[in-house]
């Protein structure tokens, strides 16, 4: 976690910037599974929930700086506090996992069936956190 303090507006400013990229990610996996990217679309569709899980956790007043803080924290603060489901959790474990075997490991290829399956997750948890995190938004104003 960073010791460096928000302020109101700040955290908005993040939470409202990191929402974003987490629909625009998403937008491209279309495109890269199309074109046979499946990689790539995996990579599109991890960030994209990265940045959704890193903004509901800077919404509750949680700053971390890696991957693996983002998945502990994630568990810990939103899945263990009932906001997501225990099985939307261990999907974001998952596509870490798949995300880094895809970018960092020799000779591994997602396929098509791989991208089909996890895309509905992906958009179920990320409008999951988006439709909290709009509500959030809404409180603060």
């Amino acid at each position: 976690m960073s010791n460096r303090t928000l302020t109101d507006e700040q955290r908005r400013d993040i939470v409202h910037y990191r929402m974003e990229n987490a629909q625009k990610m998403l937008s491209e996996v279309e495109s890269h599974r199309e074109n046979g990217f499946y990689n790539t679309a995996v990579n599109r569709m991890y960030y994209a929930c990265y940045y959704a899980a890193t903004a509901k956790l800077i919404a509750i007043g949680i700053e971390v700086k890696s991957h693996d803080g983002v998945r502990l924290n994630l568990s810990k603060h939103v899945v263990m506090e009932g906001q997501l489901s225990p099985e939307l959790g261990r999907f974001y474990s998952r596509l870490f996992s798949k995300r880094s075997t895809g970018d960092y490991d020799d000779f591994i290829n997602h396929t098509l069936e791989t991208v089909d399956e996890l895309l509905p997750q992906a958009r179920l948890f990320i409008n999951t956190l988006i439709s909290q995190l709009e509500e959030w938004l809404r409180k603060q104003e």
